[in-house]
């Protein structure tokens, strides 16, 4: 991936991430057959058509008029921007499949916006001085909102393809290797965490959530080494986990008990054997890979151990601490992320061994911190010191703060590279378990 730099960053280079990113999203648009469509595969989301027409209406609705850019107008900008109902409530509709638009009709929205603003991005481009400090009004700027947004749908996407009914071959067998156990803890001193960076003087894109810097003093704790694999969590399982309502918040009890949740989303049951559901295939279960689940399937796995979810604060330590007190940009160091490091930036469909990128490691020994799954932490989604709303996006994290949203942080093999920076902050419900998200746990 091209990194996201705006220190002397050329017109072309910007134009050029816009173009790969849009790049990306057409090969996974292009993995949903027509068919598919309308279907709505997860009920907290919107059907695949939504999101076909949305990328490009955000785009167009956050630049065409910043650039100049023209066409005729459409309903579809608004219909895009927000879905059939806009009236911003967490519980999407269940409207008639009749009330979208057709797929040709769709593609030729999204034709006509990339070819008006690709004419005028150029023009609106040259007229400002990339590099330096960022302007958080410049069009620069705004592209690369338009970017990140595009590769973060990109994820959603993936994991929305995974809990689709499109058919999928079945591999009976695979050459799995024996599970790695996260039981292995790493003894982090105490220090300082950084988390976020401050805006004043960035010369690279952040969002506003990431602003500003904010210092926390960590005390001494332990920390698994890599990330809990599918095999431990069989474990949990076995030594009935879902049935045992003490290792459960009370929430969290409720959403597993209403739902009947039994194993993690990923996993499903076929001829008496645990298989995952990749975009593709069913695989028999790999039990070196992390585990993916929702925060309340996490916490109470740590709860069964005894243990607990690190803090952002603690996670950060981990990842980019150094035992002489000084932080790196990676886990690894200065290094930019590739392959050798970890599973991301869509090198893969699928995760990997938890033990497999040892040149990831942290300056302390921890691996995997950076891809093959998102992390969850314990910490509530919640400004940092300092915390402004984007002026172009004011409702990007400011809606989020309500105390029922956790900190993620890592990354998945489908989290493009500039989203791996230190300060880069995700979140979701702790009920919600589509996503790409795994955790490690820790000893205080």
């Amino acid at each position: 991936m091209i990194s996201a730099a705006h220190a002397g960053t050329s017109r072309s280079l910007l134009l050029a991430r816009l173009a790969d990113a849009r790049r990306r999203t057409d090969v996974l648009f292009d993995l949903v057959p027509p068919a598919h469509l309308l279907e709505r595969p997860i009920p907290e989301r919107h059907r695949f058509l939504f999101y076909l027409g949305h990328l490009e209406a955000f785009d167009w609705n956050l630049l065409g008029e910043r650039t100049g850019a023209r066409r005729p107008s459409s309903p579809l900008d608004a219909l895009f921007a927000f879905g059939i109902d806009p009236t911003g409530g967490r519980e999407l509709p269940n409207e008639p499949a009749s009330a979208w638009p057709e797929l040709a009709k769709v593609r030729a929205y999204n034709h006509a916006v990339r070819r008006a603003l690709d004419v005028q991005l150029p023009q609106a481009l040259d007229a400002e001085h990339l590099g330096g400090h960022l302007d958080e009004a410049s069009t620069a700027f705004l592209v690369d909102v338009a970017i990140e947004h595009r590769l973060m749908h990109a994820e959603t996407l993936a994991y929305m393809i995974n809990r689709s009914s499109i058919v999928r071959h079945i591999r009976r067998t695979g050459p799995f290797p024996s599970p790695v156990h996260a039981s292995e803890m790493v003894r982090i001193p105490a220090g300082v965490a950084t988390l976020g960076v401050d805006r004043e003087g960035a010369t690279t894109f952040a969002w506003d959530n990431e602003h500003d810097a904010q210092r926390v003093d960590v005390p001494e704790f332990e920390i698994s080494r890599c990330m809990v694999t599918n095999g431990d969590y069989i474990r949990f399982i076995a030594e009935g986990g879902y049935d045992a309502p003490d290792y459960w918040t009370e929430a969290g009890w409720g959403w597993r008990s209403d739902n009947r949740i039994t194993h993690p989303a990923f996993w499903t049951r076929l001829d008496r054997r645990w298989f995952y559901r990749s975009l593709t295939e069913l695989i028999p279960l790999p039990l070196d890979w992390p585990v993916y689940v929702s925060h309340a399937e996490a916490s109470a796995y740590a709860r069964w151990a005894g243990l607990a979810l690190p803090t952002e604060a603690q996670w950060h330590r981990a990842a980019y601490g150094t035992p002489a007190g000084e932080e790196r940009a990676y886990p690894w160091g200065s290094a930019a992320p590739d392959s050798r490091r970890g599973n991301f930036d869509f090198r893969s469909w699928d995760p990997r061994s938890v033990d497999a990128h040892r040149d990831g490691d942290s300056a302390f020994g921890v691996r995997g911190l950076a891809g093959n799954g998102w992390e969850w932490t314990s910490t509530p989604f919640a400004p940092l010191e300092g915390f402004r709303p984007f002026a172009a996006y004011p409702g990007y994290s400011a809606d989020f703060f309500d105390g029922t949203h956790y900190v993620l942080k890592g990354g998945s093999a489908l989290t493009a590279a500039p989203l791996l920076r230190r300060s880069f902050r995700n979140w979701f419900q702790p009920h919600y378990p589509y996503v790409y998200s795994g955790f490690r746990c820790v000893a205080n």
